[in-house]
């Protein structure tokens, strides 16, 4: 479990009984938290996203570098503190199932930073690597 600083007490980011922070209705642990555990893998390109986003929720970091790309990850990955992760729309996939080899998922995270309310939006390709969904990059 991540944890967060608030002022000088931590603070859960995540709990396993939380509503998953991705959106599906189902709780943390029996959504995208089996997966950051690694007793999952993400089915699809759309549920591998949606635990990416659920991992920048969760601040974890060792979860996004494990399926990102080998060939497009960073090094290292650090958190901007200041960003609250609010709310997660999926608005399209592409591929990306069971029979794919590759796809794309379009999507629209909100955030608030300093008390103002924003959004990422993305179109991020994926692709399988040694068998299992990973981040390639964002689609320009």
């Amino acid at each position: 479990m991540s944890r967060r600083k608030a002022g000088n007490r931590q603070q859960p980011a995540v709990l396993a009984t939380s509503p998953c922070p991705c959106g599906r209705q189902q709780t943390y642990a029996q959504c995208c938290g089996a997966f950051h555990s690694g007793s999952a893998a993400a089915p699809t390109a759309e549920r591998l996203m949606r635990s990416r986003y659920s991992a920048f929720v969760a601040l974890d970091g060792a979860y996004l570098l494990r399926t990102w790309h080998s060939a497009t990850r960073p090094r290292t990955l650090d958190f901007d503190p200041d960003i609250r992760w609010t709310g997660l729309e999926v608005l399209s996939a592409t591929g990306g199932s069971a029979f794919h080899q590759d796809g794309t998922v379009e999507f629209r995270a909100h955030y608030e930073l300093h008390g103002e309310a924003g959004s990422q939006h993305e179109l991020s390709r994926f692709v399988r690597q040694d068998g299992a969904w990973v981040y390639v990059d964002a689609v320009e």
